[in-house]
């Protein structure tokens, strides 16, 4: 299994720049695979992490994902436009690849926002705990809870943007986030 520096590895060993982001698009859109080569190592890692704890952290599906977001990159460089950072663009994409796989399961028996909100029993503060507890905590939760977890507690997304991604109410999208961290707080205070 190949292994992805984390962000701040990928900060310490100088991430370029939006200029120089800018410019090694410019050259691999020439055919210059170095320079994607270049762009990939720069942002594998912020790619991987948000990925990686979308998918519940599962190593190997995580890594397919992570490709398959640097494949679409690819194939989908020509669609970058200039007046943004390569990186969010690039980001965009890659979550949008895990959300993508977490629409195509249909495994999880959907509930009701009341029913919801019932389980989650209110406003619950998110549970801080022990980095590799709480990794393992987020990890079992169901798909779309964590997916609604994660992007609005620790990528900062808000409600009305994951409904609009994960195609649901912005009501479930709170539900859903009242619902992640209830079943986060039972399983920290059982661990």
């Amino acid at each position: 299994m190949k292994a992805y520096p984390r962000d701040t590895d990928t900060v310490a060993e100088g991430r370029p720049d939006r200029g120089d982001d800018h410019a090694l698009v410019r050259a691999s859109l020439a055919g210059d695979a170095r320079a994607f080569e270049r762009l990939y190592r720069a942002h594998v890692g912020r790619v991987h992490g948000a990925i990686l704890r979308l998918v519940g952290m599962d190593r190997a599906r995580a890594e397919e994902l992570t490709q398959e977001a640097f494949i679409q990159a690819w194939r989908k460089l020509s669609s970058f436009r200039f007046d943004a950072a390569f990186s969010t663009w690039l980001y965009r994409l890659g979550v949008n690849t895990a959300l993508m796989e977490l629409r195509g399961r249909r495994d999880e028996v959907n509930a009701d926002n009341a029913a919801l909100e019932l389980a989650a029993g209110g406003e619950v503060p998110f549970c801080a705990g022990e980095r590799d507890d709480l990794e393992r905590a987020v990890s079992k939760l169901p798909p779309r809870a964590r997916a609604v977890l994660v992007l609005h507690d620790v990528e900062g997304w808000k409600h009305e943007e994951i409904a609009a991604e994960l195609g649901m109410a912005v009501g479930s999208s709170k539900a859903q986030l009242h619902r992640a961290r209830a079943l986060l707080r039972t399983t920290l205070e059982a661990a």
